[in-house]
């Protein structure tokens, strides 16, 4: 999958902006504040409808408009031509396919965009909703039942969040604890299915970026005690829910985890080494979303250099460029690993939010 072409209106610094983009690497050059990493943003919200930067939504448009609006044309794997869009207005978010108006999820299933930027050691060291969203991705680009599954089930926890907050009687409760493991099933199944898939490929990457650590750890938690029954466990949490006012257990609380032979807990990785494992799930997700889609996703790297080493670096950018994969990278100036490898890549200057090519 590569992107074509990239439209951008009244994005953060961006008031309009058009890109025609190569199918190898791209790289933006330009000062801190140019408006380098917004063009990434760009893609990625075609790919996810949020940002991967901290902030609310009304962040992303510029100052003094309404709304912000990305139109993307995408070559797929069979050389079809999809033109997508996204806009966001007076709080109201279109998605368009070909265009005709379709649900944000729809687009986002023809649209495959990852990302690696500075502050993705969050995956790592961050709270476990940033690995959920990491995971959920990936199981929505494999399985066409996930969302249905998920929303069943957010349905059911948010019934019985309200009966435990309000006067339930335990036969209320018993009803929402079935529904609830019920539609807990098929979604923790499908989460344990995708992680199996991509453990030999992630511990893999590991091993290559951070050999000094010893053999990767890797491990997934569904959200409650996997050799029991989910209503078994919310049963025997029933009495803490009620006074908590909240479920306590289950697929809303799934999590993964990363360790090493010398290094067991998160807690004991440097900053560099939370950024090197990030990386690594960025780069197994890609290799997995090629192996069932038949098409690398578009890879962005935004601020490669940022908090990692030289050699590191030359690693980095030797395994997204042996993936063949469309990459939009950024910089204050370009990675010294680029020319190192021979890698060739399309320069564009960015300044205030305008971005020139470069011959």
């Amino acid at each position: 999958m590569e992107l074509r072409r990239l439209r951008i209106q009244n994005l953060r610094l961006i008031e309009q902006l058009e890109l025609e983009l190569a199918s190898g690497w791209n790289l933006f050059l330009g000062t801190n504040g140019a408006g380098k990493t917004s063009l990434l943003e760009a893609a990625f919200l075609l790919s996810h409808g949020r940002s991967f930067r901290v902030g609310g939504q009304d962040a992303l448009v510029r100052h003094g408009s309404s709304g912000y609006s990305v139109y993307g044309e995408l070559e797929t794997a069979s050389s079809a031509i999809e033109r997508v869009g996204l806009a966001r207005n007076g709080g109201r978010l279109v998605a368009r396919l070909a265009g005709e108006s379709i649900a944000a999820a729809e687009l986002m299933r023809h649209t495959a965009v990852l990302c690696f930027e500075p502050g993705s050691h969050e995956l790592i060291s961050g709270p476990s909703e940033e690995r959920r969203r990491f995971l959920d991705w990936g199981v929505f680009h494999v399985e066409h039942d996930f969302l249905l599954h998920w929303r069943r089930y957010q349905r059911a926890l948010k019934q019985r969040n309200a009966l435990l907050r309000g006067d339930a009687s335990g036969a209320d409760l018993d009803v929402w604890d079935q529904e609830l493991a019920r539609a807990a099933e098929p979604l923790t199944m499908m989460r344990r299915d995708y992680f199996d898939a991509l453990r030999p490929i992630l511990a893999g990457l590991l091993r290559d970026l951070l050999a000094e650590l010893g053999e990767p750890q890797l491990a997934f938690h569904p959200g409650f005690e996997a050799e029991r029954p989910l209503a078994e466990v919310l049963a025997a949490r029933r009495a803490r829910d009620l006074a908590r006012g909240h479920t306590s257990a289950g697929p809303h609380r799934a999590d993964w985890s990363i360790g090493f032979e010398t290094a067991p807990r998160r807690e004991h990785l440097s900053r560099g080494q939370e950024k090197l494992c990030a990386f690594a799930c960025v780069m197994a997700q890609a290799h997995l979303f090629a192996q069932r889609a038949g098409e690398y996703p578009v890879v962005c790297l935004d601020d490669l250099a940022s908090e990692v080493d030289q050699a590191h670096q030359r690693m980095m950018v030797a395994t997204v460029a042996a993936s063949g994969a469309q990459v939009l990278a950024t910089g204050t100036e370009e990675p010294a690993a680029l020319a190192a490898l021979g890698v060739s890549a399309k320069r564009f200057h960015v300044e205030q939010g305008r971005a020139a090519a470069l011959l």
